[in-house]
């Protein structure tokens, strides 16, 4: 696997790239740092080239040595002076990358925001999978890794999963959202009226729906899970009910999880306006670094 990292000095751009790090096997992958000095010169424009190439080295340098020690030695540096989203996206094409790693903070005027604007950038723009890192596991274990499952996106997510190097110690879990409207329990306001024939009917049929519905995802999940790396197969895949943003950001607060792996399928902007978008959701909200996986049209 090529994962290309993009980097700008800034300690995000450090953890993504310890994250990516962590995630590459150096007998087999290889890593590119990308740098684009765009920002610096914007913010110093009386800056030399000698001062902007002096900057850039010690930002490839502070990169490369965050690293793991076996990949060091083989780093490749890319540098142009496009924007960094531009820049980021043209290099991953140009140099083949199968992944692109990015903190969620970068420079710039919108880093305020909760995922920076050169991340976002890059997401929504990327045709190959995005890991927007946030911080490392704790030393004394491995990554926990949570899987979302979702039928437009299930074979990609699988199968960029299955190319990722997963350290030793690393634990896996799939979630499922049943979300359509008759998922979940049975309305207060309907609970309270079934002593009418009618509308225990309806009742009735609503639970039915729904246990069907959740039935089935159960076995979906589980057929997902066995397609997965050996990590990803030993814990019992979640089913839950709700809105999918929601529920996918819950479980990974109350497992600790360092890791959120989910497909972004296209949708159109009238979509995304009335009922938003799951990815987006979890990219902005979660505390766990993001794996986002695009689904083309």
């Amino acid at each position: 696997m090529r994962i290309l990292i993009a980097v700008d000095g800034s300690k995000s751009s450090l953890d993504a790239v310890k994250v990516a790090g962590a995630l590459v096997d150096p007998a087999a992958d290889l890593v590119a740092l990308y740098y684009s000095p765009r920002d610096l010169e914007k913010r110093v424009p009386e800056a030399s080239r000698s001062i902007i190439g002096g900057a850039a080295a010690a930002v490839f340098d502070d990169a490369r040595d965050a690293l793991p020690a076996a990949i060091r030695g083989r780093v490749e540096f890319l540098q142009t002076d496009a924007p960094a989203a531009v820049g980021i996206l043209k290099s991953a094409t140009d140099w083949q990358a199968d992944m692109v790693a990015v903190g969620a903070r970068g420079h710039g005027g919108l880093q305020t925001l909760l995922l920076g604007s050169v991340s976002r950038a890059v997401v929504h723009g990327a045709h190959l999978p995005v890991l927007v890192a946030r911080s490392m596991p704790p030393a004394d274990r491995g990554f926990r890794v949570l899987t979302c499952h979702h039928a437009a996106s299930a074979a990609s997510v699988a199968k960029a999963i299955g190319h990722v190097h997963w350290p030793a110690g690393t634990t896996g879990t799939v979630i499922g959202v049943a979300e359509s409207m008759l998922a979940g329990p049975l309305p207060s306001w309907l609970e309270n009226r079934v002593r009418d024939p009618d509308t225990a009917a309806v009742a009735q049929a609503w639970q039915q729906e729904h246990d069907a519905e959740v039935t089935a995802l159960e076995g979906v999940l589980a057929a997902f899970a066995a397609s997965l790396p050996a990590a990803f197969r030993s814990a019992t895949p979640v089913v839950a009910q709700g809105n999918p943003g929601e529920r996918i950001i819950e479980r990974a607060k109350s497992d600790g999880t360092d890791l959120i792996v989910l497909g972004r399928t296209p949708t159109d902007p009238l979509s995304r306006w009335l009922i938003g978008s799951t990815s987006e959701a979890v990219l902005t909200h979660a505390s766990a670094s993001v794996l986002i996986v695009p689904v083309e049209r």
